[in-house]
């Protein structure tokens, strides 16, 4: 009887969800009741299932981060210790909740595809990691409520058929304010809402609200000749959080996510210098198949831009551009 309701539930749901921004699969969700009820173990030998990766690795995530993650000792410490704990806890109280600041191309996206990986196998590509980009699926200030019922459903549904469910949310200082607050209640302390437990998802967050705080102090420290490394969380969380809420162009502005403490981390993620560039450039290389050559390694490296002008010790586009300007040299 509980499974013909659930199954009904997800009829019930799949015509709505259809309008939603991301639409919930009417196959998926029914596979994960009818299949996942009866034969489990038979059916995950032959498609990805929920919480496939359950006993997810610290170690291979930690090799992950520091073989593909560079000048982020912060982001690394924070990520590995909130992940790892987060995803150990049986019972934890509430959704795991990460906001990750800085300036394009410093490795924001990077790290989700790397949380992504260490829970499914098909990393953002899985069923269950669920990525919005603001300037796409929220473009029209003027449909605030309709996005808002949207993101609720497409959220609700997603929980209710994998309670494993990851959510990206990126250009957050693009998003129009107010409208992530329509998730408040799905990121709070409730054992469930409206029948559904939240409790073992993920949200992250992407802004680059915050990030002329976070070059200021790399930059003082690298001008009072401290590395950067010395650099605490303390000297970056209290501030991304302030920077966040009181931008009027960011998402997070007055945010009642903020305001309620529901974001466990603020993760700053500090600029990239031209040792760090380089370092993105030979595991390109190497993932690409070609040996190392250090020539090509100085030349791309060379061809980005630096900031402040007259120092130039940060570069204004990270690692972003530097795979594509490998194209030039190994283009057939």
């Amino acid at each position: 009887m509980k499974l013909g309701r659930a199954a009904l539930g997800l009829l019930l749901l799949a015509p709505l969800a259809v309008r939603a921004v991301e639409p919930i699969s009417l196959g998926l969700a029914l596979a994960g009741v009818l299949t996942g009820y009866i034969y489990p173990r038979l059916y995950c030998l032959f498609t990805e299932c929920c919480g496939q990766k359950r006993s997810l690795s610290r170690e291979a995530l930690q090799k992950d981060l520091d073989s593909k993650l560079f000048g982020q000792h912060l982001a690394k410490k924070v990520i590995l210790n909130a992940v790892s704990g987060f995803i150990s806890n049986p019972k934890p109280k509430k959704p795991l909740t990460l906001s990750l600041h800085g300036w394009t191309g410093t490795g924001k996206n990077f790290v989700s595809k790397i949380i992504a990986e260490n829970i499914y196998e098909g990393g953002l590509n899985s069923d269950y990691v669920h990525l919005f980009v603001a300037t796409l699926h929220f473009p029209h200030a003027s449909n605030i409520t309709l996005y808002k019922d949207q993101l609720q459903l497409w959220i609700r549904g997603n929980v209710s058929a994998c309670g494993r469910s990851i959510f990206i949310f990126d250009e957050m200082d693009k998003m129009h304010a107010g409208l992530i607050d329509a998730i408040k209640p799905f990121l709070d302390y409730y054992d469930h809402v409206d029948g559904v437990s939240y409790q073992k998802a993920i949200f992250i967050f992407l802004s680059n609200a915050g990030a002329e705080r976070i070059t200021d102090v790399a930059l003082d420290f690298w001008r009072s000749g401290k590395q950067r490394e010395e650099i605490k969380l303390k000297d970056m969380e209290p501030a991304l959080s302030v920077s966040a809420f009181n931008n009027k162009n960011s998402g997070f502005w007055h945010s009642s996510l903020i305001d309620r403490n529901l974001i466990d981390y603020f993760v700053p993620f500090l600029p990239l210098e031209y040792k760090h560039l380089k370092m993105c450039i030979r595991v390109e290389m190497q993932a690409r198949g070609f040996e190392i050559d250090e020539d090509i390694v100085t030349k791309v490296a060379d061809e980005m831009t630096f900031f402040p002008k007259e120092e130039r010790v940060f570069s204004d586009k990270g690692c972003k551009t530097v795979f594509t300007k490998l194209d030039y040299y190994y283009d057939d």
